[in-house]
């Protein structure tokens, strides 16, 4: 079993929980049996809405939580490569390494369900959201939220990600959305 083929590659909407992700309104809202619960304010790619590897777009459709990454770290921990380096972000920190785009507190990694458009590749090439490493994560606190600044991932302030990653599940659903 490699990439957590264990999940369902079919999309339940049904399920109990799920988020959506709206791009234009640079929101992530938890659904719990259908009903609106939380809405986060977030920061998807500066580059805009994209699929294609590379792109430093955020990818649009019907994804899962493929794995939750960070659960027994302190707020703000640093993660590279999805591991966690030992050090916790600080304004000192961020001032050594000012061009980073730092991966903080807890990871959701995505997994895109639609073959051609956020799975698998296209006649533009690869377009796997799984495979170009987006998530749903942390971010310092000094970075605006409300506006598109992320590298194709979706920023999350690290009090809010915290609380989300309590709510959800590998293989939760995500929809992300243009408006």
């Amino acid at each position: 079993m490699t990439n957590n083929e264990s999940f369902t590659e079919e999309f339940n909407e049904n399920s109990d929980v799920r988020l959506v992700i709206n791009i234009a309104q640079q929101t992530l809202t938890l659904y719990k049996y259908d009903k609106g619960m939380t809405q986060y304010t977030v920061s998807t790619a500066k580059n805009g809405i994209g699929s294609q590897q590379d792109s430093g777009c955020t990818p649009l459709g019907k994804h899962i939580i493929a794995a939750k990454i960070g659960g027994n770290e302190p707020m703000n921990a640093v993660f590279v490569g999805r591991k966690p380096t030992g050090k916790v972000y600080s304004a000192e920190l961020g001032k050594l390494y000012p061009e980073r785009d730092w991966i903080l507190s807890r990871i959701l990694w995505l997994r895109g369900l639609e073959e051609g458009l956020n799975k698998g590749s296209n006649v533009h090439g690869g377009c796997d959201t799984y495979q170009r490493y987006i998530y749903i994560h942390g971010t310092p606190d000094s970075e605006p939220m409300g506006e598109p600044l992320s590298h194709g991932c979706i920023r999350m302030r690290n009090e809010d990600i915290l609380e989300l990653f309590e709510q959800v599940t590998e293989g939760t659903t995500v929809t992300i959305i243009a408006r």
